[in-house]
């Protein structure tokens, strides 16, 4: 009976210098580099975001990182979300008569004559 309970004792310190070791070693696998400040790991364009965009955005893949399906699922309904209410402003526009580029420049206020 003692000699199984020294077996166990010496099994677990064993089990936990391995650990140790290997903790030192190899780290705890989830921190990551810093990004610089202002910095981001996806692109997408700053306005006018298409649904193309939203469909081609990547993220990183990182040992402890993302359900890859989930995202793209997301990914995917977003851009269907996108593009549908980009085709009901195009069709609000449409019944308006509202030209889409004029109604996105800035209205220029008229130059006065100083004389």
């Amino acid at each position: 009976m003692t000699s199984a309970l020294i077996y166990i004792v010496v099994m677990a310190l064993v089990a936990a210098v391995v650990f140790l070791l290997a903790a030192l070693v190899f780290g705890r696998g989830e921190e990551l580099a810093p990004l610089p400040p202002g910095a981001s790991p996806t692109r997408l364009p700053s306005d006018d975001v298409t649904p193309d965009d939203v469909r081609d955005l990547k993220f990183q893949q990182v040992l402890r990182g993302y359900k890859m399906t989930e995202v793209d699922w997301a990914l995917d309904r977003l851009a269907g979300e996108v593009e549908r209410l980009r085709d009901r402003v195009a069709e609000l526009e449409a019944d308006l008569g509202v030209d889409h580029q004029a109604a996105s420049e800035p209205e220029r206020e008229p130059e006065h004559d100083p004389a």
